[in-house]
């Protein structure tokens, strides 16, 4: 490949010492939460957040004066984001169907979608208030069925956030605590005195909030790993450097660790889209954030080729990819690591991020590759079942077990077949001999 960077971020090694200094923070407070439960959680959120209420559960008299103060535009725009997003998570769940099936005459095979028994959502609100993030994580989990779901978000001015709080219990949260980062889903995950654990934790987060989801997987599942957030603008000649230029600073501003990335093969592009970006800094109230994470992870790739394009796209399997281009449905063919696409000058990140419907929790860290993001079916687990009905079926289908148990010198696996072979196939069979059917069955029948 021929791709040329005019502007590049931190180098891989300056971001991996960033990563290493998080991972032993993360470490350090888990183990405290572990050990020392609620008092370490009142201690954390002390130091952090400057919050230390009575309780960080919220009470229902609590929740309902919250609610009260949030103005009917902004609770009529809530509304609306949650149908929009709990509309397309039906249609979503809709598709997952529990199947049965008889494979062969007397064998019975089936899976049940069954919902995550309990969730712990984070809402991320320490800098900017994350409603969107509540409809996305919260009102899905409504949508599959959770029974338990509990939402934890940071203090917002020292206080909770009226309008988060609001899309929280509007979403179907069953316990909201007004607690962030580390603390907030340690303490779901690992349980304090006055929480019980839960057995999933998703929603996005800042890197040590992602740091955290990763060390307690295993304990927990997880939705997938959310970090800072991530956006690549693929683009041509066919829009203009304000566009690309807004669509980039549209997604540093979320946090100073935030790549944004343009591939273009448009040089005159590429040298516009630096000039508005700083144009654009210059205006935008944002830009003490947006500035910092431009100046650090910010870069320009310029390519000889859509082919380049393409394969450059998909080694850095960015979070969000918005494409601009005079062939959007070729990219949308033939991308194949990414977390959502944003498809045409006409729309944009913002609208995924918010209303639109898609869910916003998105792979980072090139999770792309093998994940997608946060959706309905994340919340269900698929558990297959079997049932043998007939006498023949158990005969035949223990004849093929036994000899199958018996290459690979499992005997006692080979038993339990050949057991079933003497009951239902009328055969004697001894231990540990391999099963033998008189007429062996057409296994494609």
């Amino acid at each position: 490949m021929a791709v040329t960077y005019l502007k590049r971020g931190k180098s891989e090694a300056e971001r991996s010492t960033n990563h290493h200094n998080t991972r032993q923070a993360v470490e350090s407070a888990l183990a405290d939460i572990e050990a020392r439960g609620d008092t370490a959680v009142r201690e954390m959120s002390e130091k952090f957040d400057k919050y230390s209420p009575a309780s960080f559960r919220l009470s229902d008299s609590e929740i309902e004066q919250l609610i009260a103060r949030v103005p009917k535009q902004q609770m009529d725009d809530i509304r609306f984001a949650q149908q929009q997003v709990k509309a397309f998570a039906q249609i979503q769940r809709d598709s997952m169907r529990d199947v049965e099936v008889e494979t062969l005459p007397g064998v019975i095979l089936g899976h049940k979608n069954i919902p995550v028994q309990s969730v712990g959502c984070y809402v991320p609100g320490g800098k900017f208030p994350m409603v969107a993030s509540a409809h996305m994580s919260v009102a899905t989990a409504s949508v599959a069925g959770v029974p338990r779901i509990i939402a934890a978000t940071p203090p917002f001015h020292g206080e909770p956030n009226p309008a988060v709080i609001a899309a929280m219990h509007l979403g179907g949260a069953h316990e909201i605590y007004v607690m962030g980062g580390i603390q907030a889903v340690g303490a779901m995950a690992l349980g304090t005195e006055t929480i019980d654990p839960v057995h999933m934790l998703v929603g996005p987060g800042n890197a040590f909030v992602a740091e955290a989801k990763r060390q307690l997987f295993g304990r927990v599942g997880i939705d997938l790993f959310a970090g800072p957030t991530e956006t690549l603008v693929i683009a041509d000649e066919t829009v203009d450097a304000e566009m690309c230029a807004t669509d980039l600073l549209g997604q540093a501003e979320h946090g100073y660790d935030s790549p944004a990335v343009l591939i273009t093969n448009s040089r005159t592009l590429a040298e516009g889209t630096l000039s508005e970006i700083e144009r654009i800094l210059k205006i935008l109230p944002t830009a003490d954030t947006a500035s910092v994470s431009w100046r650090d992870y910010g870069e320009i790739i310029l390519c000889d080729s859509y082919d380049e394009m393409l394969e450059t796209a998909n080694e850095l399997a960015s979070e969000h990819v918005q494409v601009m281009t005079d062939r959007d449905d070729w990219f949308l063919d033939n991308m194949t690591a990414y977390g959502a696409l944003f498809l045409g000058p006409r729309t944009n990140v913002a609208n995924g991020d918010k209303v639109i419907g898609t869910n916003h929790t998105l792979p980072t860290r090139k999770a792309g590759r093998y994940t997608g993001g946060l959706w309905v079916g994340k919340y269900l687990k698929t558990h297959s079942y079997q049932r043998v009905t007939t006498d023949e079926a158990a005969a035949s289908i223990g004849a093929y077990c036994s000899r199958l148990c018996l290459l690979e010198g499992f005997v006692g696996h080979a038993e339990q077949a050949n057991l079933r072979v003497r009951r239902y196939g009328k055969q004697e069979v001894g231990y540990g001999e391999p099963a033998v059917m008189a007429e062996e069955p057409d296994v494609t029948a």
